[in-house]
């Protein structure tokens, strides 16, 4: 922790390079990813301050939208594409996923019931051929395809979408390698960016 601590003390000491910041944010792309710390959307993509919205969650489940009973991830989603007016959104699983492998493998998540309880809530079990396999990269790459049609159904996202002013991406990050893939519909498939 005292790493993080000393950076934080000097991080703001050079007030000019953050002054622009208060005048308020216009990000251009929602990236909704998993809350694992490997995943780090601004070294990812290389964003800068302010290009990024985030929606991180465990699993990076986009939970099924319900006007009832909204949801944190709902308002997110909502506010990035009404107020902000996002262009695109990124739905970003990767590999080595817990709470993927976890859905495979069906572990029993009693010791966790919060964990257990939002992948019951917000996914369904993805298909995978081999749960053996530590990347899970077919489960994830399914899991994110279910997440961005469980999106599309959000009613602003389809607003967004019919009114061709939002685009919604599926990616997958490779944890031990670095590597990004985008789904691609012609071809259903996941192929490096």
């Amino acid at each position: 922790m005292q790493p993080l601590i000393d950076h934080a003390r000097t991080y703001g000491q050079r007030p000019e390079e953050f002054a622009r910041y208060a005048e308020g944010q216009s990000p251009d792309v929602l990236f909704i990813t998993c809350s694992d710390s490997r995943v780090v959307p601004a070294l990812i993509t290389g964003a800068r301050p302010g290009q990024l919205f985030e929606l991180r969650t465990a699993g990076n489940v986009v939970p099924p939208y319900t006007a009832e009973r909204p949801t944190g991830e709902a308002a997110t989603i909502e506010y990035a594409v009404q107020v902000l007016g996002v262009a695109d959104i990124v739905v970003c699983g990767h590999s080595h996923c817990g709470a993927v492998g976890a859905m495979v493998r069906g572990d029993d998540l009693s010791t966790v019931p919060a964990v257990r309880d939002w992948l019951d809530y917000g996914a369904d079990r993805p298909e995978c051929s081999d749960p053996a396999d530590p990347a899970v990269a077919e489960p994830v790459q399914n899991h994110v395809l279910a997440q961005v049609l469980r999106l599309r159904s959000y009613p602003c996202v389809q607003r967004g979408l019919a009114e061709g002013r939002l685009r919604v991406h599926g990616w997958f990050y490779e944890v031990h390698t670095g590597t990004v893939r985008a789904h691609r519909a012609d071809t259903d498939t996941f192929e490096v960016l």
